[in-house]
């Protein structure tokens, strides 16, 4: 009888599996529109960084 038992929960776990990948093909808009947003944040963020390093190479000149 576990012998039963393990077959079948392994056969309902990669039903599950395959099942869950098989519905993972297609994005969304809201998945597609999650990403641009993902994208320029880290955009800004690349924007900011390079600006703070442009405010202390100003400042180290002033200091001069």
């Amino acid at each position: 009888m576990v012998r039963i038992s393990r077959t079948f929960v392994v056969a309902l776990m990669l039903g599950a599996l395959v099942a869950g990948l098989s519905g993972c093909k297609k994005k969304g808009p809201a998945e597609r529109a999650g990403e641009q947003i993902d994208k320029a944040a880290e955009k800004t963020g690349e924007q900011m960084e390079k600006a703070g390093d442009k405010v202390k190479d100003a400042v180290k000149d002033l200091k001069k």
